[in-house]
């Protein structure tokens, strides 16, 4: 019965329009857009304050931008996913 209801769901979520699809994706690359500008507003304020502390703020920095941009990439693939 559980198979059932959760194949008709996988159906109805594969039915989505293409427009709404990527009205999804631009507001859910909002969030990332964001966290990057964050990200890097923090360094440049962090080595305003600290400059001897440069290299380990662009390390950190680097690494959470490449986190906060798979976010992105993983809502561009589910877009891609959503509108065939």
């Amino acid at each position: 019965m559980s198979n059932i209801v959760l194949a008709q769901a996988a159906e109805a979520a594969t039915n989505i329009n293409p427009g709404l699809a990527a009205i999804g994706y631009g507001l859910g690359a909002i969030g990332p857009g964001i966290g990057v500008g964050l990200i890097f507003a923090a360094v440049i304020n962090g080595t305003a304050r600290q400059p001897e502390a440069q290299g380990k703020l662009q390390s950190i920095a680097f690494s959470t931008f490449v986190l906060t941009e798979v976010l992105a990439l993983i809502g561009i693939v589910i877009y891609f996913l959503a509108s065939v």
